[in-house]
C-alpha cells in the first residue's frame, strides 16, 4: 500500500473474531477450535482476535479460557497476528491475562473498561489506572469502546489515555456515531496510535474508512469479502471499495441486526468447519426461519467459511 493514511499506522486489514465452538452437550470443542483457526487463516486475513464477546467469552470458565488461549496461540503459530481479549472487572485478573497472552506470543491484548452488570462500572480514574497497570506488561493494548459495557468513553478521556499510557496504542470503536469519534481520536492521537480500528461486524466500515481507520474487526463470517474493501480503500481505490462493500452489505446487515455471533457458527457448521452451532444457556438459539434465511443469503457469496470443510 502506498497511501499516507496506511503508512501512518502499524496494523491494518481485517482481524476477525474467532468463534468458540461447543459440542451439542455444551462442552468446548477443542479440535473444532483448531479448525476454526485454520479456516480463518485460510481466508487470508491480517490477524485474528480470540476470546472476545463474539467468542462467547462470558460463557467460559477460567480453566477453559486458559486452555483456549494456549491452544489458539499455538495453532496460530505466527501465521497471522493475534489479539487476545483480556477484559475483566478485576484489575489483577486483567493483568495476569495480559501477562499470559504476552508469554504465549500474542501481538496485542484487547480490553473493555471495567464493568460488571448495569450498576458496577469503573469511573474514569479506575479505568485509567487499570489500563496503566496492564501497560506495565509491555504489550500493545487495544481499548474496546462498545455499548456492551454501558460505560461512555468520551473523546477527551480516550485522548488522554492514549496519549499518556505508553502501551495503549490501539482502539476499536463500536459506539454510536463511530466515524465522528474515530476522526477526532486520530486527529488528537495520531502520533501515539498503531491501530485505529472499528468493529461491530464492520457494519459502519465505509464511513469509518473515510474517518481514518486502517483496520476492522469483523466476525469470522466473511472476512475474505471484507478485506478487499479495506485494501482497495487504503490504496485510494475508493470507488471500487464502495462497490465491493455495497455488494456484501446485505449479509453484514443481516448478521448484525438479526443473528449476532451465532451467524458465524451456523455458517461454519454448514461449511464443515465445526460440527455444532450450539450456544450455552442462557443464550437463546436462533429460530429455524432466521437460520434458513441466513443460509439462503450467504450462499450467494461463495464464502470460504461456508465451503472450507466440504
Amino acid at each position: 500500500m502506498n497511501t499516507n493514511l496506511s503508512s501512518q499506522f502499524k496494523y491494518f486489514g481485517i482481524w476477525p473474531v474467532a468463534p468458540t465452538p461447543f459440542h451439542d452437550d455444551g462442552q468446548v470443542d477443542y479440535e473444532g477450535m483448531k479448525r476454526v483457526i485454520d479456516c480463518i487463516v485460510d481466508q487470508k486475513v491480517d490477524g485474528v482476535c480470540i476470546l472476545a464477546n463474539f467468542s462467547e467469552q462470558f460463557l467460559l470458565s477460567d480453566e477453559e479460557r486458559f486452555k483456549l488461549t494456549n491452544l489458539c496461540l499455538e495453532r496460530i503459530n505466527g501465521r497471522i497476528k493475534s489479539i487476545v481479549t483480556i477484559s475483566h472487572f478485576a484489575t489483577d485478573i486483567v493483568y495476569e491475562r495480559a501477562r499470559l497472552a504476552k508469554s504465549l506470543g500474542a501481538n496485542i491484548v484487547m480490553m473493555m473498561p471495567p464493568y460488571h452488570g448495569a450498576l458496577l462500572k469503573g469511573n474514569q480514574d479506575q479505568i485509567y489506572k487499570q489500563f496503566s497497570k496492564v501497560s506495565e506488561i509491555d504489550i500493545p493494548i487495544m481499548i474496546q469502546d462498545a455499548p456492551l459495557s454501558g460505560i461512555e468513553l468520551p473523546v477527551p478521556f480516550l485522548t488522554k489515555m492514549i496519549n499518556e499510557i505508553e502501551n495503549l496504542t490501539c482502539f476499536k470503536i463500536e459506539s454510536a456515531q463511530a466515524a465522528s469519534k474515530i476522526r477526532q481520536l486520530i486527529l488528537n492521537c495520531k502520533n501515539n496510535l498503531e491501530a485505529p480500528f472499528d468493529g461491530e461486524e464492520s457494519i459502519t466500515l465505509l464511513a469509518d474508512l473515510y474517518a481514518g481507520i486502517t483496520g476492522s474487526m469483523s466476525s469470522a463470517l466473511l472476512p475474505d469479502k471484507i478485506r478487499p474493501v479495506i485494501i482497495d480503500f487504503l490504496n485510494d481505490k475508493k470507488k471500487e471499495a464502495g462497490e465491493k462493500y455495497n455488494n456484501i452489505l446485505p449479509l453484514i446487515n443481516f448478521e448484525n441486526r438479526q443473528c449476532g455471533f451465532q451467524a458465524t457458527k451456523i455458517i461454519m457448521k454448514e461449511g464443515g468447519v465445526i460440527n455444532s452451532a450450539f450456544c450455552r444457556h442462557p443464550i437463546k438459539m436462533l429460530d429455524d426461519h432466521t437460520k434458513n434465511l441466513l443460509l439462503s443469503i450467504a450462499k450467494d457469496y461463495d464464502l470460504v467459511s461456508m465451503n472450507w470443510g466440504k
